[in-house]
């Protein structure tokens, strides 16, 4: 951590610590009125982690048990489990082939040929639940397609819960991740673009019944102390101690970036030959690179010879999300989802810091160049 960062953090929670002002306080009101500015919302909602995030806005906007919410399998579990933990059921939809957001048309095809309306009410035809949110995820920094993801929305009345876990300052045609739809849900695990020194998450939205109730139902229920107005409610609450080291951070936010937009470009120069498929923006949008995903043909091959070189890589993630024993369950069968299953068994995660030089970026390159060079050879 640069030392400058470090100073600041260090001396609001020394001030914290001699306050003893640990849970809530104004600590938590600066960030999150930060966080809504820069996120250009109303009103944003610190809780303790990215899954309380997601669990929270779906309850908010009023997914109920026995309800399904329309998500993608490519993603990380804390999407499904914010579902599952409302007290609902995930249905899937494909992502698309370049940019590993939900596919409109597979989302039109749900919509329109496995589901009906009975009663005013869409239900699936195979489980006869409603469908009553959609949840599309802006993955590894690239923001879904969310004009015509929220058109769809609209015309089947869902409420949408957008998944900005991984896309702190992310685009979409001008406009910030984290303000399309209902609600949305950011992660600041210490790995993200804007990341706390340990657990914490938001949401944001611009509707200030909604915020009034994430903050109800972040707090034991209570919007008075011992006087609680639901029994759904629980301690998700954002630490003094984590809001400190986001507003620390969030000043920086913007600059840190850019630097991982000029890693991101360094590797589309170096990788344009190899044998790899690299990441892609989409246009119209701004990538934020929280991760930069290839995918490869034979890739725990190329993981090998990578790692053999001193370069480790990720895998986000291995197995898509229908195929888990977690979900078994759900009935969903291998092939259902081909993108989603083709990304999760060629994708990898190549290093990505803002603070990675330019001699480790050309280190990680040509180690990957010999790989699939290797690999073209042995085949």
């Amino acid at each position: 951590m640069h030392d400058e960062v470090r100073e600041e953090i260090e001396a609001g929670w020394r001030d914290l610590v001699d306050r003893s002002a640990f849970v809530g306080g104004q600590a938590v009101a600066d960030f999150e009125r930060a966080f809504a500015g820069y996120c250009t919302v109303p009103y944003a909602v610190g809780v303790g982690s990215g899954t309380d995030a997601l669990r929270l806005a779906l309850q908010a906007v009023g997914v109920r048990p026995g309800d399904l919410v329309v998500t993608v399998p490519h993603t990380f579990i804390a999407t499904v489990e914010g579902i599952t933990q409302a007290g609902a059921s995930p249905a899937f939809v494909d992502i698309e082939p370049a940019f590993y957001t939900m596919a409109v048309e597979s989302l039109r095809d749900y919509l329109e040929r496995d589901c009906t309306v009975e009663r005013g009410t869409l239900v699936e035809r195979r489980r006869r639940r409603p469908v009553t949110c959609l949840l599309p995820v802006d993955l590894y920094g690239q923001a879904a397609d969310c004009d015509p993801l929220l058109e769809l929305a609209r015309g089947f009345d869902l409420k949408v819960v957008e998944d900005a876990c991984q896309a702190h300052g992310a685009r979409y045609h001008g406009r910030s991740c984290g303000t399309f739809g209902d609600a949305a849900a950011f992660s600041f695990y210490p790995g993200k673009n804007l990341g706390a020194m340990g657990e914490a998450g938001a949401i944001t939205t611009g509707s200030a019944a909604l915020a009034d109730r994430c903050r109800v139902l972040r707090d034991h229920g209570q919007r008075d102390r011992y006087l609680h107005i639901t029994g759904e409610g629980g301690n998700a609450r954002l630490d003094a101690l984590q809001a400190v080291v986001l507003s620390a951070k969030l000043k920086r936010l913007d600059a840190w970036n850019e630097a991982r937009r000029r890693v991101a470009s360094r590797y589309d120069d170096r990788l344009a030959d190899a044998d790899i498929v690299g990441p892609v923006e989409r246009p119209g949008a701004r990538h934020a690179y929280h991760l930069y995903v290839v995918q490869a043909a034979d890739r725990d091959h190329v993981r090998r010879q990578l790692e053999a070189s001193g370069v480790a890589t990720g895998l986000h993630y291995p197995v898509a999300r229908h195929l888990q024993a977690a979900y078994v369950e759900l009935g969903y069968r291998p092939g259902e989802f081909p993108v989603s299953e083709q990304v999760a068994a060629r994708g990898m995660s190549l290093p990505m810091s803002p603070h990675l030089t330019e001699q480790q970026v050309d280190h990680v390159t040509t180690s990957l160049e010999t790989a699939t060079d290797l690999l073209r050879c042995r085949a």
